[in-house]
């Protein structure tokens, strides 16, 4: 009688499935004190995101987001889930009384309507974000002002990466 081969280290050799997309792999997001700076993209004064992900058929982006100054950030509203994982420093909402300090994970579900702060005495505060839909900025009352989502987060980097001379094009790479 023959022993059964163990075939768990054989790799998959079947045709690979209709359109899916090449695998994505980012080096080194978590050296946040040698990154390259050009990959950083402005999004307001003293805030910048560093896009990992932007999901144009689903409808989602995955980004760093660092901000380097205390006070309000934003009041916005969540058109999905947003899962954020807090890499350095430390905010909080407004509205709530918890805090996402370094090494902490936060679920913000759809419709939650928060106001979110950095304190002070926090130099850097960077946040990995997994935001689905949109973000939606309102004022005090709830009143829409603007909208943020995957497609704009692309022009703002596709913008920033021509202006900077690594081309628009630079951004393809994040987008599946």
């Amino acid at each position: 009688m023959s022993r059964p081969t163990d075939v768990s280290a054989v790799p998959y050799a079947g045709p690979p499935l209709y359109r899916v997309p090449d695998d994505h792999v980012v080096a080194g997001v978590l050296d946040l004190d040698n990154a390259d700076e050009r990959l950083w993209v402005p999004q307001a004064p003293d805030v910048w995101f560093r896009p990992l992900l932007f999901s144009v058929s689903h409808g989602y982006f995955v980004n760093l987001l660092r901000v380097r100054k205390s006070g309000i950030l934003s009041r916005h509203r969540h058109a999905g889930p947003v899962h954020a994982t807090v890499l350095r420093g430390r905010w909080h909402y407004l509205e709530h009384d918890w805090w996402a300090e370094e090494g902490s994970y936060a679920f913000e579900p759809p419709g939650d309507i928060h106001t979110l702060e950095v304190p002070d005495g926090v130099a850097e505060m960077i946040t990995l974000f997994h935001v689905t839909g949109a973000y939606i900025y309102v004022d005090p009352q709830g009143k829409p002002e603007a909208v943020e989502d995957v497609f704009s987060k692309i022009d703002l980097a596709r913008a920033h990466y021509e202006r900077i001379g690594l081309g628009a094009g630079f951004v393809d790479q994040f987008i599946r």
